[in-house]
Formats: structure tokens, C-alpha cells, sequence
């Protein structure tokens, strides 16, 4: 399947674009997705860990199953006051 991942902030400087499109297995959650993308776009790998992940506009924990149709977005924590 493929999903594209909308990336924000941090992740988008790091990344070059906006969105980063992966070819991924049918069975797949977020911490595969997390994984897909430091192998696509190696400059992301210090954000990993930490990028919040969004389904659906939802934030989603690792474990969260992924399906072709969802809206994929990543960003780094925002901090301030």
C-alpha cells in the first residue's frame, strides 16, 4: 500500500518537502511507518523517536494499525509559553 505522510515544522526541513510518499506491506502500524521513513529519508532519523504521529487527525501511538486511506501526518513536539 501506499501512504503519503505530511510532514511538519522540523520534519519538513529535514526532509526537503511537505509530504514524503511510501510503498509499505498491507499490515503495517505506526512504529513500521516511523521506521519506513528514516529508511526513505535518513535525515529524519534524530526526529524519529520523538515526531508525534497522526491518524486521521487523531494522535496515534505505535501500535495504531495503518490502512491506505488515512491521512498520515508527522511533527516534532512544539514547546513555548
Amino acid at each position: 500500500m501506499r501512504i503519503d505522510v505530511k510532514l511538519f515544522a522540523a520534519a519538513r526541513d529535514a526532509a526537503g518537502d511537505g509530504v514524503v510518499s511510501l510503498n509499505l506491506t498491507d499490515t503495517v502500524d505506526v512504529a513500521e511507518l516511523r521506521r519506513e521513513l528514516t529508511k526513505t529519508v535518513p535525515a529524519l532519523a534524530p526526529l524519529a523517536d520523538s515526531l508525534l504521529v497522526a491518524v486521521n487527525n487523531q494522535y496515534a501511538n505505535d501500535n495504531v494499525p495503518l490502512n491506505e486511506s488515512d491521512e498520515v501526518a508527522c511533527f516534532p513536539p512544539v514547546s513555548g509559553g
